[in-house]
């Protein structure tokens, strides 16, 4: 594109992401509709109010080719509402992309498995932060955010703010997850921040954003890959984890369902698919099952 059509393309770009604000869309969901606007653009090179029927066919044979169907879902969406709310323009999706229904099972890992991973690096931020992230089966942006005023020992709970689809929870908090994030929180004592972004106290207590979310993940994985797990995982498994022990350990479904703020009980359901069930009382099971792990949280900080 040329001077004139990127500063038109600036301008509806910028128009979309004031139309996702107004519609209440998360920052993560804003990054990847506007995302998606990006890619097609650099993609057919022209600004998309230009885009013809058969530049969007074009770019998503491609992108069906080169991209997960998740992310096809996600820039279908994405160009879906560019359209609505910046163009003005019904886009009937289903006649250019549809992706297909597909009902996979997440991999699951053990509790030996878990703690192999925990006590694979040496670094007390990744120890914590799997620790953390499995045992109350949080999401990688609510791990992430967690403050010190979250963290309720007497309880003991967490308070996880505006989670997905903006919705407050209690999670229960394990006695071995409190006294980890403690002394990980000692070791840089960030006035507000339990995962404050650095590589040394010094950065780590006077930072303004928590770890980055790429770099969680490839870390993630690389210790994955350093325990000889070959199943496919990332850090949401640890949440899908956490659902499967606890319905393992047969603590009732509707008491998981609301430790994972799950909305609709289906969701919840997936785990029957991996494990048995019977019930016991919540924060019992959870400790139970974080018992069960065998970790040495000597990382250096």
């Amino acid at each position: 594109m040329n001077t004139v059509q990127q500063k038109h393309f600036d301008s509806l770009y910028q128009e979309y992401i004031n139309a996702l604000i107004r519609q209440g869309k998360s920052k993560v969901t804003i990054e990847s509709y506007t995302r998606a606007v990006r890619r097609i653009t650099t993609y057919c090179d022209k600004c998309p109010d230009q885009l013809s029927l058969n530049d969007i066919k074009d770019y998503f044979t491609s992108l069906i080719s080169t991209h997960s169907w998740s992310t096809v879902k996600i820039d279908r969406n994405g160009l879906m509402l560019f359209y609505k709310h910046v163009l003005g323009k019904e886009w009937i999706w289903v006649d250019i992309v549809k992706p297909p229904q597909v009902k996979s099972l997440p991999d699951i890992l053990s509790a030996g498995e878990i703690s192999r991973m925990i006590n694979a690096t040496r670094q007390a931020r990744y120890q914590t932060f799997i620790l953390t992230a499995y045992s109350m089966g949080l999401r990688l942006g609510e791990t992430l955010n967690l403050t010190i005023a979250d963290i309720d020992g007497a309880y003991p709970r967490v308070h996880i703010r505006r989670g997905k689809g903006h919705k407050d929870r209690y999670v229960a908090l394990p006695q071995m997850t409190l006294l980890a994030l403690r002394r990980y929180w000692a070791s840089h004592r960030h006035p507000k921040l339990i995962f404050p972004a650095g590589k040394d106290t010094a950065a780590k207590s006077q930072a303004t954003v928590p770890m980055d979310r790429g770099g969680i993940q490839r870390s993630f994985k690389a210790i994955a890959k350093s325990c000889g797990i070959q199943k496919k995982v990332h850090v949401h498994t640890l949440r899908h984890c956490y659902g499967a022990h606890l319905v393992e350990l047969g603590l009732h479904l509707r008491a998981v369902q609301e430790e994972m703020g799950h909305a609709c009980p289906k969701t919840t359901a997936l785990y029957t698919q991996l494990t048995e069930t019977s019930q016991q009382k919540t924060l019992d099971v959870i400790n139970v099952m974080v018992n069960r792990l065998t970790v040495s949280m000597d990382g250096e900080t």
